[in-house]
């Protein structure tokens, strides 16, 4: 199917599913880049940030939550004021503004990561890139375009922040005091502002959006001496490294051991939080073969960044789209923020010796795995098939038991009831009553639910309850005073459906 087509249905699935609405506000014509979750869409992206919360925690990150509207200075010390921005071209006929890079790559389908603005000019000329909304032709002129979104507090300027790096190294003094010693890690989760130029890429590309982003503080002594490494070093990754321009472009899987023997990552520590980050994906339940490691090109990388490598999952709308950047931002931020604060950001070693902590930083969206579960998972039933579903990973279902009588009447609904009160109290439940069962089986496939449990007439005499599984759509029957515990053994993948089935 073209991915365009795709795109249309997967579009008008969300939306009529209540995944995601928008652009928002639908009733005043909506303004692009601005998205609303509705009830499943906002379940599912909970269901993201509790997997990265989950991760985060068990590797000893902890949370912190900071102001997203700051004074300029903090802007002007990070760069963001002077740098922060796209390269934008202009429609000669309707006078659209486009990004660039964007608007290359969706016409043509090539990399554009590290090109300069004659580049940009060259392959715009030979490839005849045009304006996508009158297909007029582009003007040469290429201009750098602020992200910005700015404001004023009490009369003084201010800026929503576009990352929640910057407002994590602020506390840095607070935050040492609190753990005492280095290394440490902290992260956020929360939204971030960027008032992109022409955004189209619905939820990848937001003008608001949420973001988890960690920091990790580290003696730079220390980098190569990370006591985490030794469980991770065998683990092999799929690196697309940066002389993929040079040759065929492929991915290799390269053991984290190699990849530092060869230089491909500058160190241990660099490559635990690599991994960790690509650990974070499979644990969604993105598939392995629709991940890639892609390294920064060396014009592509910060000027100060010692190492920088993005997560890519390639979609079938949009194909290999950045999730998650990893980057070793050195002691660029603490010093800048010191210069311009006039305080001291420094750690002291044993010795007594003063030094300015490096960060290791990575920076998830949570928008953008949303997408890329609904993308990877929905399902369209060709007719006379059925309907739709969303085959998501269970444990990444929005919801995750749908509760049905069988009919209602005979006390089944009030049974159903009771077993509903039972159930609701560890899991994300929904109830249903009104259509034949079939009709609501299907309803719960399209939301991705993985088990229905239907209240039937055995279900009185017995006291047991039948759970039907989304996939192989099998049925096997449970007592009640098991349900729960049986439920969250299937979600979690300590048990199998079929094993249940047989008694094992």
């Amino acid at each position: 199917m073209h991915n365009e087509q795709f795109l249309k249905e997967l579009h008008a699935f969300m939306q009529s599913k209540g995944f995601v609405y928008g652009p928002f506000p639908e009733i005043y014509n909506g303004v692009s880049g601005f998205y609303a979750y509705g009830p499943l869409g906002k379940l599912l992206k909970n269901k993201v940030e509790s997997s990265i919360r989950s991760l985060f925690f068990s590797n000893g990150f902890r949370e912190i939550e900071c102001p997203t509207v700051l004074p300029n200075i903090v802007w002007e010390a990070s760069g963001h004021l002077q740098t922060f921005g796209d390269k934008i071209i202009e429609c000669t006929k309707c006078k659209s503004i486009f990004r660039v890079d964007k608007l290359i790559e969706e016409q043509t389908k090539k990399e554009t990561a590290g090109f300069s603005e004659k580049q940009y000019g060259e392959i715009i000329k030979k490839e005849k890139v045009s304006c996508p909304s009158c297909k007029g032709s582009l003007k040469e002129e290429i201009k750098t375009y602020s992200l910005m979104m700015k404001t004023e507090v009490a009369g003084k300027p201010f800026s929503l922040r576009p990352e929640t790096a910057t407002v994590t190294y602020l506390p840095f003094k607070r935050l040492q005091e609190y753990f005492r010693k280095l290394p440490f890690a902290v992260f956020q989760i929360g939204k971030a502002y960027r008032n992109e130029i022409s955004p189209r890429q619905h939820l990848l590309r937001l003008r608001e959006f949420t973001q988890a982003e960690a920091q990790l503080f580290i003696d730079p002594k220390e980098k190569n001496n990370w006591e985490k490494w030794e469980a991770i070093k065998k683990e092999k990754l799929p690196l697309y490294t940066s002389d993929h321009k040079k040759k065929p472009a492929r991915v290799e899987l390269i053991s984290l051991e190699d990849a530092l023997k060869h230089k491909h990552i500058t160190s241990k520590v660099y490559a635990w939080c690599l991994h960790l980050a690509y650990k974070q994906f499979l644990s969604m339940g993105i598939p392995p073969d629709r991940i890639r490691i892609r390294q920064h090109l060396p014009d592509e990388r910060a000027f100060y960044a010692e190492d920088a490598w993005d997560i890519e999952i390639k979609l079938n709308t949009f194909g290999w789209i950045e999730c998650c950047g990893v980057h070793d931002r050195t002691d660029y931020d603490l010093k800048k923020h010191a210069e311009f604060s006039k305080q001291p950001l420094e750690a002291v070693r044993e010795t007594g010796e003063k030094y300015v902590p490096h960060i290791v930083e990575i920076a998830f969206g949570t928008d953008r795995p949303v997408f890329a579960l609904m993308d990877l998972f929905y399902e369209k039933k060709e007719e006379g098939e059925g309907k739709s579903m969303f085959k998501v990973p269970y444990h990444m279902a929005p919801i995750d038991v749908a509760v049905f009588p069988l009919q209602k009447k005979d006390g089944l609904p009030e049974y159903a009831e009771k077993v509903k009160q039972l159930v609701e109290r560890d899991f994300i439940i929904d109830y249903d009553e009104s259509g034949s069962i079939g009709k609501r089986y299907l309803r719960a496939a399209e939301a991705g639910t993985p088990y229905c449990i239907t209240i039937d007439y055995d279900s009185l005499k017995k006291k047991d309850i039948t759970i039907r599984d989304r996939a192989s759509e099998k049925q096997i029957r449970v007592p009640e005073k098991e349900l729960n515990e049986t439920i969250r053994k299937l979600l979690l993948g300590e048990i199998s459906f079929e094993n249940v089935s047989r008694g094992q």
